[in-house]
């Protein structure tokens, strides 16, 4: 069994008992991570591709140590220029060994969900509040011009697009 995860913004495809460097996390050494946003899913010739993420799938891993890469040498030159910069780059990582992959038991995420009735409610407020339009901006009042089917706004400065719809 193999899966497509992302870790840190990265993504990497693993397997029970494999090390890999991700980039350096918080947790410390020998604690245990779970790993919630699982792409891609495969078991033999079984594929399970999430959209993005596999709701319930997750990958558990234990962290085995904090380092630093490999030294990275930056060289920038301009020829006859006399301009001549050496800077080096050392990353921190982090080793990881994969516990387990598992296709169902992670926790759901519902904070996207609670989110998205907000953004509902604030344009009710914005279309029901005809009697305070001068706070609103130029973009949001072409907005509610739009909504309601008023045509020939977009030319309209903004004391006239407040005019047009207070009517």
């Amino acid at each position: 069994m193999y899966a497509i995860v992302e870790i840190a913004g990265q993504q990497f495809k693993i397997e029970k008992d494999q090390k890999l460097f991700v980039h350096r996390l918080q947790e410390d050494e020998g604690a245990s991570i779970n790993i919630d946003k699982v792409l891609l899913l495969g078991n033999g010739d079984n594929i399970t591709l999430g959209a993005p993420a596999i709701e319930g799938a997750f990958a558990e891993a234990k962290v085995l140590g904090h380092l630093k890469g490999d030294k990275v040498i930056v060289f920038k030159k301009k020829r006859r220029k006399g301009y001549r910069k050496k800077n080096g780059h050392r990353q921190y990582l982090t080793q990881i060994q994969i516990s387990s992959i598992s296709a169902s038991g992670g926790k759901k995420n519902e904070s996207k969900k609670v989110a998205a009735p907000k953004k509902e409610e604030k344009e009710v407020q914005a279309t029901t509040a005809n009697t305070d339009l001068s706070k609103h901006t130029v973009a949001e009042l072409k907005e509610l011009a739009k909504e309601r089917g008023l045509e020939g706004y977009s030319a309209l400065k903004k004391a006239e697009l407040i005019e047009l719809l207070s009517k």
